[in-house]
C-alpha cells in the first residue's frame, strides 16, 4: 500500500509542478515567433531589395538617438548607399514636445548620407504593433525590411506580417552586455503581448489620416 506523502512533500510538488506549467506557458509565444518567423531574418547584404525599410526607435539619449538605435540607423544607411532599399520610415515616440524620436532618427541618416527626401517620419510609433500597423494603414507600406537588434526583430517581422506588412528582419548585432541581456529577457514577457496583439488586431493607439510621405518618396 503506497503511503500517502506528507502534506509539506505534497506542496512542494505541487509547487513545482505549478512553476513547470509557468514555465511552458511563458515559452509557448517565444516559441511562436522562432516558428512564425522563420528564415525572414537576415543579415543586410542577404536581405532581399524592397523599396522600404522600416527602422524601430530605441531610444533617445540627450536629443541623440541611443547606441542601440544608432546601431539600427547605420544599417538602414549601409542599405540605402547599397541601393537595396529606397525610402526609410523612422517610427518612433513623439508623445512629448520634448522627446522626438523620428526626427533625431531623421536627422542622423541625413548625416550619414541618406538624402532627406528618402526619408519620412512616423510619430506615432509607441510600439512595435503600432508602428506595424500604421507603416500599413497610415503610410501605405505593403513589403518591407525591419531593422532592430537582433533580440527584437522576430517580433517586429511577426507582428508586421499580422498587420499586413510583407516582411524580412535584418538583425543588428550588439555586444552581449547588460543592455543585451535585459533586452533579452524583456522579449520573453513581450512575446505574450505580440501573440495577444496578433489575434486579436487591435486599432493603435493613434491612428489618423492617410499620409503619401513613402510614396513620394519612391517617385
Amino acid at each position: 500500500m503506497k503511503l500517502p506523502l506528507p502534506r509539506t512533500r505534497r506542496t512542494q510538488r505541487r509547487t513545482a509542478q505549478a512553476l513547470m506549467a509557468a514555465c511552458v506557458l511563458a515559452l509557448l509565444p517565444a516559441t511562436w515567433l522562432f516558428v512564425e518567423v522563420g528564415d525572414r531574418v537576415r543579415d543586410a547584404a542577404d536581405v532581399p531589395r524592397t523599396d522600404v525599410a522600416v527602422v524601430f526607435g530605441a531610444g533617445l539619449w540627450d536629443g541623440e538617438p541611443s547606441p542601440y538605435l544608432a546601431h539600427r540607423l547605420d544599417a538602414a544607411a549601409d542599405m540605402y548607399r547599397a541601393g537595396r532599399i529606397r525610402a526609410v520610415l523612422v517610427t518612433g515616440d513623439n508623445s512629448r514636445e520634448e522627446y522626438d524620436e523620428p526626427d533625431a532618427m531623421r536627422a542622423y541618416l541625413t548625416r550619414h548620407g541618406v538624402p532627406g527626401r528618402a526619408v519620412v517620419s512616423d510619430y506615432a510609433g509607441f510600439d512595435t504593433w503600432d508602428s506595424c500597423v500604421r507603416a500599413r494603414k497610415v503610410f501605405g507600406v505593403h513589403r518591407a525590411v525591419l531593422v532592430s537588434q537582433r533580440f527584437h526583430i522576430r517580433r517586429a517581422v511577426a507582428l508586421c506580417e499580422a498587420a499586413g506588412v510583407s516582411s524580412y528582419g535584418v538583425g543588428v548585432d550588439e555586444p552581449h552586455d547588460v543592455t543585451w541581456y535585459a533586452g533579452g529577457a524583456r522579449e520573453v514577457f513581450a512575446a505574450g503581448k505580440a501573440a495577444l496583439d496578433a489575434v486579436v488586431r487591435p486599432d493603435p493607439h493613434f491612428l489618423g489620416p492617410r499620409e503619401h510621405g513613402i510614396a513620394k518618396a519612391l517617385r
